[in-house]
């Protein structure tokens, strides 16, 4: 095969030799080629000028912009066409399709909520929300749909980075499985006005000042464990959080605690965790041991690693027991085994390389190991675009899915704890990313899964609220009576806050309002 990426009058940009590095690294695909159509960028002025100062700005910062137009030194050497017609056509070019009857090969054209062109991906972004994107073929028949996530974006560039990097691995999944469909039924956002540039600037300035004040005073996100003893349905049964109290599994003001797996193994119950040193700005994999009333001793380290290591998932496997960290910064799916349970840790494998996998969740189905992750390239968020690999045994070989990706949801992709099977069917807890990061949970059901198939139903809705405070949610797991959750909220920093308390008091004293002898006040005293 031999494809034909087609550009506006602007030509390649950065993004689109991405998208042609990607296809020309699939089988059988042997030559991709640029051609220019006639039709100009339909951008206003205020658009142009909005991304121009946004990339002055990237460039002080080092960023490589997807959206600037490549240099002629960076496109590829063009070669005598053979033959004369493309087998694939990828029209970018935002102009109107020809009519079925004029359209001679297969043609691949991505839509922005339901739009030909990027000017509607704008539109959905100035007014704060990610644009539904597509791809229609020849026949103007909806082939894919996804749904991005902005949770990594900065300013209007970057919010149109993880728009277009998520139409390009649309496009990627179309390539390698021509005749499947990727939630097509995704519906397209009311359709948006374009409003002002020159506001979503002074608005994103105004974002960035409060954000770097707030980082400043509070630690952002700081994550807490919940936990408790439950002898009837669960979360995962219910729908809900409530059913008895939830309990914190112990908290410090110098780092946080996420995403807690319990295990019971060989007599003994712990949770394992990510523990996010502040400090360090790096996790580390934690352990808390229990006894059949709670927490027993203090919290213990259980794997390091150079890197950032979190979502400690377990699985157990001839008699013995296995921890799959997260560690997309590595670029590996890496299996340790327990060597001395709950505090030694060995590495024995890795499942997957060169990939940025997060939140790997491994489940047995149908006589198989399924593994399902949300990855991406580098580019636009982290919680998106889900993959799923499936082996033989749990040390592989691992085979990619048919559906490459399978799905770009921010609503639903990332996984958020252990897949259950529930009255015959599979339930995987999901990660509510449309509105940021760990925002809440859904539970989806597993309707269909096989090497060349997948869909699921999200059947409910879980938010923190009266049950559990806070305003984020992103992990839910259970062993036999133990069960978890995690969830974020609003932390001072001690040492500032400390400071302030410092003035406060030294001036009071100073100004003789407070009694030396009878303040009890300690600088020293972590502040929570």
């Amino acid at each position: 095969m031999w494809i034909e990426i087609v550009t506006d009058q602007r030509g390649a940009r950065r993004w689109h030799l991405r998208l042609r590095e990607r296809l020309l690294g699939l089988e059988g695909v042997r030559r991709v080629a640029f051609r220019q159509a006639d039709c100009a960028a339909s951008w206003p002025a205020s658009i142009s000028h909005l991304l121009t100062l946004e990339r002055i700005l990237s460039r002080q910062h080092g960023r490589v912009n997807l959206l600037e137009v490549a240099l002629r030194a960076e496109l590829p050497e063009e070669l005598a066409l053979a033959p004369e017609v493309p087998e694939l056509v990828i029209d970018l070019s935002g102009a109107a399709p020809a009519t079925p009857e004029k359209v001679r090969q297969r043609t691949l054209r991505p839509v922005y909520e339901g739009e030909h062109g990027e000017l509607a991906a704008v539109a959905a972004l100035l007014a704060g929300s990610a644009p539904v994107i597509g791809l229609e073929n020849e026949d103007g028949v909806l082939v894919a749909a996804g749904l991005p996530s902005l949770e990594a974006a900065i300013g209007l560039t970057g919010g149109l980075e993880a728009t277009v990097s998520r139409v390009a691995a649309l496009i990627e999944g179309a390539v390698v499985s021509p005749r499947q469909k990727l939630n097509p039924k995704l519906a397209p956002s009311p359709q948006q006005p374009l409003r002002s540039p020159a506001a979503f600037f002074m608005r994103n300035l105004a974002h960035n000042a409060l954000r770097a004040i707030y980082h400043l005073c509070c630690h952002s996100p700081h994550w807490r464990v919940g936990w408790r003893f439950n002898d009837g349905p669960g979360v995962m049964e219910t729908g809900a959080l409530g059913g008895g109290r939830w309990e914190i599994l112990p908290d410090q003001s110098s780092g946080f605690s996420a995403d807690p797996f319990p295990i019971g193994w060989r007599g003994r119950n712990c949770i394992f965790y990510e523990w996010f040193d502040y400090t360090a700005n790096k996790g580390v994999i934690y352990g808390q041991s229990f006894d059949t009333h709670g927490p027993v001793g203090k919290p213990f380290l259980a794997l390091e690693e150079p890197w950032h290591l979190s979502y400690p998932f377990l699985i157990e496997e001839g008699g013995e027991l296995y921890m799959m960290p997260e560690a997309s910064i590595s670029g590996a799916v890496t299996l340790y085994r327990c060597v001395e349970f709950p505090r030694k840790w060995e590495r024995v494998s890795q499942l997957l390389t060169g990939i940025e996998a997060a939140d790997a969740t491994i489940f047995r189905h149908d006589g198989r190991f399924w593994m399902t992750s949300v990855i991406r390239d580098g580019v636009g968020g982290y919680s998106d675009t889900l993959a799923i690999h499936h082996a033989q045994n749990l040390f592989g070989p691992w085979e990619p899915h048919a559906l490459r990706p399978v799905m770009i949801d921010a609503r639903y992709a990332r996984p958020a704890g252990a897949v259950v099977e529930r009255a015959g069917a599979l339930w995987r807890p999901v990660q509510q990313c449309s509105a940021g990061y760990g925002k809440g949970l859904a539970l989806a059901r597993i309707d269909t899964l096989d090497p060349e198939n997948f869909s699921q139903s999200t059947m409910r809705m879980i938010s923190p609220g009266r049950y559990w405070p806070g305003n984020r949610l992103h992990t839910l797991n259970r062993s036999g009576r133990l069960e978890c959750i995690d969830g974020a909220i609003l932390t001072p920093k001690p040492l500032l806050l400390r400071k302030l308390m410092h003035d406060v008091v030294d001036r009071a004293r100073r100004g003789g309002a407070v009694d030396p002898e009878a303040n009890d006040w300690n600088p020293s005293t972590q502040v929570v």
